[in-house]
Protein backbone atom coordinates (compact mmCIF):
# COMPACT_ATOMS: atom_id res chain seq x y z
CA UNK A 1 0.00 0.00 0.00
CA UNK A 2 1.21 3.47 -0.86
CA UNK A 3 -0.35 6.92 -0.37
CA UNK A 4 0.99 9.98 -2.15
CA UNK A 5 -0.06 13.44 -3.24
CA UNK A 6 -2.02 13.85 -6.44
CA UNK A 7 0.35 14.13 -9.39
CA UNK A 8 -1.49 17.28 -10.55
CA UNK A 9 0.53 20.00 -8.80
CA UNK A 10 -2.18 22.65 -9.37
CA UNK A 11 -4.78 20.58 -7.48
CA UNK A 12 -2.30 19.98 -4.66
CA UNK A 13 -1.54 23.72 -4.48
CA UNK A 14 -5.24 24.67 -4.38
CA UNK A 15 -6.15 22.10 -1.74
CA UNK A 16 -3.16 23.03 0.45
CA UNK A 17 -4.18 26.70 0.24
CA UNK A 18 -7.70 25.71 1.28
CA UNK A 19 -6.34 23.66 4.18
CA UNK A 20 -4.29 26.63 5.33
CA UNK A 21 -7.31 28.96 5.21
CA UNK A 22 -9.42 26.33 6.98
CA UNK A 23 -7.05 25.57 9.88
CA UNK A 24 -6.24 22.12 8.49
CA UNK A 25 -9.83 21.07 7.93
CA UNK A 26 -10.75 19.60 4.56
CA UNK A 27 -11.86 22.47 2.31
CA UNK A 28 -14.36 20.08 0.67
CA UNK A 29 -16.28 19.42 3.88
CA UNK A 30 -18.67 21.90 5.45
CA UNK A 31 -18.25 21.06 9.13
CA UNK A 32 -15.12 21.82 11.14
CA UNK A 33 -15.20 18.66 13.24
CA UNK A 34 -12.24 16.45 14.21
CA UNK A 35 -13.09 13.77 11.65
CA UNK A 36 -12.76 16.36 8.86
CA UNK A 37 -9.21 17.38 9.81
CA UNK A 38 -6.83 16.43 7.00
CA UNK A 39 -6.17 13.51 6.53
CA UNK A 40 -9.90 13.07 7.13
CA UNK A 41 -11.49 10.08 8.82
CA UNK A 42 -13.23 9.09 5.57
CA UNK A 43 -9.89 8.65 3.77
CA UNK A 44 -8.20 6.99 6.76
CA UNK A 45 -10.98 4.38 6.63
CA UNK A 46 -10.51 3.95 2.88
CA UNK A 47 -6.77 3.43 3.44
CA UNK A 48 -7.53 0.54 5.78
CA UNK A 49 -9.42 -1.26 2.99
CA UNK A 50 -6.84 -3.38 1.12
CA UNK A 51 -9.06 -3.39 -1.97
CA UNK A 52 -9.48 0.39 -2.19
CA UNK A 53 -7.47 2.32 -4.72
CA UNK A 54 -8.25 5.93 -5.52
CA UNK A 55 -8.32 9.55 -4.42
CA UNK A 56 -9.47 11.01 -1.16
CA UNK A 57 -12.62 13.15 -1.35
CA UNK A 58 -10.77 16.38 -2.14
CA UNK A 59 -8.29 14.66 -4.47
CA UNK A 60 -5.21 15.72 -2.48
CA UNK A 61 -4.08 12.14 -1.85
CA UNK A 62 -4.10 8.97 -3.91
CA UNK A 63 -3.96 5.49 -2.37
CA UNK A 64 -2.49 2.62 -4.35
CA UNK A 65 -3.24 -1.01 -3.54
Amino acid sequence: MKVEFNKDEEIVKLIKEGLERNDGFCPCKRLKVPENKCMCKEFREQIKDPNYEGYCHCMLYYKYK
